[in-house]
């Protein structure tokens, strides 16, 4: 299991940005797309703060192998999940494509 900080916790076996619904992974992903932490910070604002940004990407840097871990876990839970209860196509692309525009893709 992967260490928690001030600025990362563990709940229901997930792991997220402290005192937010926030995952783990979605801080993961806009950074490691290059997406800076002012930029992170613009389009989740609920995070509360650059710095807590900052704290998540420095939690990140310092357990890599923790947080691929974690990440690879998760995907084989994902998965799991999606063979036992398949997403309709149409509803698929329509997150595809909302999770897109969350990080100001197009």
């Amino acid at each position: 299991m992967m260490p928690s900080n001030q600025y990362v916790e563990v709940r229901n076996g997930g792991y997220y940005v402290a005192g937010t619904r926030i995952g783990l992974d979605v801080v993961y992903a806009a950074f490691h797309e290059g997406h800076s932490p002012e930029s992170i910070f613009q389009k989740f604002p609920s995070i509360g703060s650059l710095g807590r940004v900052y704290g998540v990407i420095a939690f990140l840097l310092d357990n890599p192998a923790a947080v691929e871990a974690y990440l690879l876990s998760q995907d084989e839970l994902w998965k799991e999940f999606e063979q036992t209860n398949p997403t309709p196509p149409e509803m698929l692309e329509g997150f595809k494509a909302a999770a897109k525009a969350a990080l100001g893709k197009r």
